[in-house]
């Protein structure tokens, strides 16, 4: 009986483990060709009315030449849970969080509201990320429109 449930015990510790590394091996490959940044998102669908999930999602964007792909943190998905196309990207204004988002972002964080293929984001980054964001913006390829506020 009490072999049993050290077995239990053992196996119940060793699949958290091999979690938490499962998160820490795809963090790393995301990583792996640079250019990465953390990134919170809220994305509103268009017909709702009301953000998809529950509020703010923490995760990780990556450039990607023309587009921004952004990887759920707490995921296996190898493949970014959405992508931004950087001709599609309206940034309408940069605020800093408030009331309970200053709970949910991570601290220092920049709100940037944007539009892209007729979806409203949100995406919450550290000002040295967002400079970096809107530099890439608007390093856009002569004759692609790029609308930054």
């Amino acid at each position: 009986m009490v072999s049993a449930l050290l077995v239990v015990i053992g196996s119940l510790i060793a699949l958290v483990v091999l979690g938490l590394v499962g998160f820490g091996v795809r963090r790393r490959l995301i990583q792996r060709p640079g250019g990465t940044f953390d990134c919170s998102a809220r994305f509103v669908s268009p017909r709702a009315g009301q953000s998809q999930g529950k509020g703010w999602l923490y995760g990780v964007a990556r450039y990607n030449g023309d587009r921004v792909e952004w990887f759920r943190v707490f995921s296996y998905a190898p493949r970014p849970r959405r992508w931004l196309q950087r001709d599609r990207i309206q940034v309408r204004e940069r605020r800093h969080p408030h009331g309970e988002e200053e709970l949910a972002l991570l601290p220092g964080a920049v709100v940037l509201s944007c539009r892209h293929d007729g979806w409203d984001v949100e995406l919450a980054m550290s000002e040295d990320a967002l400079t970096g964001f809107l530099a890439w913006l608007e390093a856009a390829p002569p004759g692609q429109r790029v609308n930054v506020a």
